[in-house]
């Protein structure tokens, strides 16, 4: 069961839609269900929702997945450059992506000081970080990947597909230095073969072994805290929904089946 419903996204002093995936039976039990947070959640659901007319499949996938839990889809501005500013935790000074003053930290901690909290206050959730995930493409990736760093107390996984990591690997490699990552994290890191192609977000300078190589450093410094990583090349791989859609059983089963 799906549904809408408008939040306050105070960083900006506007609203964003949530796009809500209820377990079936949700109203007819008292259970408490682990939750998945996702970045870009209009392309979780509905292609008529999606940006380009295709999302990830998460209905059909849920309705027919053994496990039982709580999808919080945040759907990301659409205005202007917005989303890259809000979805940028650090401050590119060069890159493809140009010069940017992210603002991506207050996107973080918006959800961990408001939404989470309003999250387990009005559905039925099992609220410790053990049971919370965070998941997303591209930015969104590049998101996912610094919540379950730098916000490792709340977030316990995390599916990174197809991340923007490039503009910004000597300061995700620090934050994963210092930052305290508990040995009970699972972090999936995923690439296509077809993103260093000249596409908008991976220049034909960034080829598919750039990718390959950043994603790989980045696992190694995760696994020296003791957290558990999985890489996926996706061979044929592009940037997009329904390429990303084929990975959904891969990296659900990874953060949350093979305990």
């Amino acid at each position: 069961m799906t549904h809408k419903r408008e939040v306050n996204f105070t960083p900006a002093g506007q609203t964003r839609t949530l796009h809500i995936w209820l377990p079936q039976g949700y109203e007819q039990t008292d259970e408490r269900y682990p939750v998945m947070y996702f970045f870009d959640g209009h392309n979780l659901f509905d292609d008529r929702d999606a940006t380009y007319g295709k999302s990830w499949g998460f209905l059909e996938f849920l309705s027919g997945w053994e496990k039982q839990l709580i999808l919080v889809g945040v759907e990301c501005s659409h205005e202007g450059a917005n989303r890259l500013v809000e979805y940028c935790p650090y401050h590119f000074r060069k890159g493809f992506l140009g010069e940017i003053d992210g603002t991506g930290d207050a996107t973080v901690r918006w959800m961990v000081e408001e939404l989470k909290p309003m999250i387990d206050r009005e559905y039925r959730t099992i609220p410790f970080r053990e049971c919370t995930a965070i998941g997303g493409s591209s930015m969104g990736g590049l998101m996912s990947l610094y919540t379950v760093v730098r916000y490792n107390r709340w977030f316990s996984k995390a599916a990174c597909l197809s991340s923007t990591i490039a503009p910004c690997m000597e300061d995700l490699v620090n934050d994963i230095g210092r930052c305290d990552i508990d040995p009970d994290t699972r972090v999936y890191l995923a690439w296509g073969s077809e993103e260093g192609r000249g596409t908008k977000e991976y220049p034909r300078n960034d080829t598919r072994d750039d990718m390959a190589l950043r994603n790989s450093d980045l696992a190694a410094r995760l696994e020296l805290h003791g957290a558990s990583t999985r890489l996926y090349g996706q061979e044929g791989g592009r940037h997009c929904e329904a390429d990303w859609e084929k990975q959904v059983p891969g990296f659900m089963n990874y953060l949350w089946m093979n305990r």
